[in-house]
């Protein structure tokens, strides 16, 4: 099984256009009344907090990263002068 990073912002964005779209199908059905014009406060906001989700995943990725990085203090092989460089 292929391993991916977690995206929260398409998580929250994609989240908020199902809402959406599953307000504008029980309005077409006649469950609900729904204006046309709550699309673009609710998609801004979805993308406001889609942008806000993203940033800190990127934060948090990048901690991480450099806790990895500076946990390796031993140096490579390859730089050890053993090897001819071409």
């Amino acid at each position: 099984m292929l391993v991916h990073e977690f995206r929260p912002g398409r998580l929250i964005l994609g989240l908020a256009a199902l809402a959406l779209a599953g307000l504008f199908a029980a309005d077409a059905a006649g469950a609900l009344s729904v204006a046309w014009y709550m699309v673009i406060p609710v998609l801004c906001g979805a993308l406001g907090l889609a942008a806000l989700a993203t940033w800190v995943a990127y934060l948090v990725r990048r901690r991480s990263a450099r806790s990895r990085s500076s946990e390796s203090t031993g140096a490579p092989a390859s730089s050890s002068g053993s090897q001819a460089i071409r």
